[in-house]
């Protein structure tokens, strides 16, 4: 088969509108489906599953800071001035006139089934089998983790369904058009006005390009300048709104400073007077991020003005970095390795790491942004109650519907093997997958919830090594 005849069939076995079209015929309808059947049971599931989750939590799970921070955000359509850029209280506020966080928690649920579709098409279309293809998206869609977060007025699902639709433009046609790194760049600039990571991301991905694809500079410099231009119209919205051209307001160095605590020496670092402020005091947490919070760290007792402390506190941190790299190695590699436990681990202790359904009813903490959230946005905030029979399935079900550590890692090993294969068309997923899953412990500290970007990604990397590999099999054994 000639590529054009793959690619003409591929679009074809994906395509129902277009195929119903042609041929007005139960049997050619039966035909598709019978090709997709492990499509259609992964996806009747994850539907039920979110359909339970709708009806058994309400409205939605709103989280202390960051919900009520993004609501307010969006409900004055003005940019925080902390480290979380506007790009989803934008999103917030173009469903504001619903008036329910319940409606965007669906909202959110159908771009986590989006995510699932799309690489299920684009696993298709360069040939990889129904069964491998579905068996990929199963972990996005099935597991109880994701239920939980597209459940949250939280930027993630939005976040995921941005990186994975741009990844998935690259990826799709067979040879790079100017068409296609447009949109994908336009996708993950999109994606950094959400969450800062993706910046960096951004940077990774044309570095892949560059190494593993035929791009040429033109077409790199498109995908650059389209990635530019969200970020650019945030940074002119960030302008109005408060003086400087920026994506967040600052405390990115406070974040980093947070990071060294757990290795921090200062007989090795040796700091200048204006950073020893920022030197270990004696506090000493279970996690690098509960050193932003703690009121006795030595970045909350420091007396001078917020730019001035985020400004030593980033100088610091990497004067750290520099002088104890090993540290900073191990430190990040340790905390990473927490994804791969067979059993979830607490982090910080804290934490629930997994298993987040319960029954009850739960109030949510006292914030001062809560009364007029209530008030504007939504008069359902301030208590989440849970609602049989749907919420007593879910509390089963995500004892089954968990992607335990040892699977991730498999996912990550089998992803790499692709590498070795065909790096040309795997490299793009597999690294921006590694770079979720790595990048935010490497700023910060490792969270369970930062890990489940990356799932998507690396379960697409890892499907096209199978795919690769089952080829290189049986080329071997005919």
């Amino acid at each position: 088969m000639t590529s054009s005849e793959f690619t003409s069939a591929s679009q074809d076995d994906i395509s129902l509108p277009g195929f119903i079209g042609r041929e007005k015929t139960g049997k050619k309808v039966l035909a598709w489906l019978g090709r997709h059947r492990w499509l259609l049971l992964v996806l009747t599931i994850a539907l039920l599953l979110r359909a339970f989750t709708v009806l058994g939590y309400r409205p939605a799970w709103i989280y202390w800071f960051d919900s009520f921070t993004y609501l307010n955000a969006a409900m004055e359509l003005r940019p925080e001035q902390g480290w979380q850029p506007g790009g989803y209280p934008l999103f917030l506020w173009l469903l504001w006139p619903m008036g329910s966080t319940a409606f965007i928690a669906v909202v959110q649920h159908l771009m986590g089934l989006s995510v699932g579709l799309i690489i299920y098409m684009l696993l298709r279309r360069k040939g990889v089998s129904d069964v491998i293809a579905a068996i990929a998206i199963a972990p996005q869609l099935l597991d109880a983790s994701f239920l939980r977060l597209e459940h949250a007025i939280l930027s993630d699902a939005l976040f995921i369904l941005l990186v994975v639709a741009g990844v998935v433009a690259l990826l799709w046609p067979m040879h790079l058009t100017v068409r296609h790194v447009l949109l994908a760049g336009l996708l993950l600039g999109s994606a950094s006005v959400v969450r800062t990571i993706a910046l960096p991301l951004i940077c990774l991905i044309i570095l892949c390009l560059a190494l593993g694809r035929s791009v040429g500079w033109r077409r790199l410099g498109i995908f650059a300048a389209a990635a530019m231009l969200p970020i650019a119209g945030h940074g002119v919205w960030f302008l109005q709104a408060h003086g400087s051209f920026s994506l967040t307001g600052g405390n990115t160095g406070a974040l980093l400073w947070a990071r060294v605590m757990t290795f921090a020496d200062c007989s090795i670092i040796n700091p200048p007077a204006d950073e020893a402020a920022f030197c270990p005091n004696g506090i000493v947490k279970d996690a690098a991020s509960e050193y932003v919070w703690d009121p006795g760290s030595a970045l909350n007792r420091y007396a001078g003005d917020t730019e001035m402390r985020d400004r030593l506190a980033a100088r610091f941190a990497l004067r750290a970095i520099l002088a104890q790299p090993l540290d900073y190695l191990w430190n990040v590699t340790q905390d990473t390795s927490i994804a791969f436990a067979l059993t979830p681990i607490a982090h910080p202790k804290r934490t629930t790491p997994a298993y987040g359904f319960g029954l009850g009813s739960w109030v949510t903490p006292d914030n001062p942004l809560l009364d007029s959230v209530r008030e504007r946005y939504d008069p359902a905030i301030g208590t989440l109650r849970s609602v049989d029979p749907y919420a007593s399935i879910l509390v089963r079900y995500q004892y089954v519907g968990y992607l335990h550590g040892p699977l991730k890692l498999l996912i990550v090993l089998v992803g790499t093997a692709g590498l070795v294969c065909r790096p040309r068309r795997a490299l793009v997923p597999w690294a921006a997958g590694m770079f979720l899953l790595v990048g935010p412990v490497m700023v910060l500290d490792f969270d369970h919830r930062y890990v489940l970007p990356a799932i998507p990604l690396l379960s697409l990397a890892a499907a096209l090594a199978v795919h690769d590999l089952l080829g290189l099999w049986r080329k071997k054994s005919s």
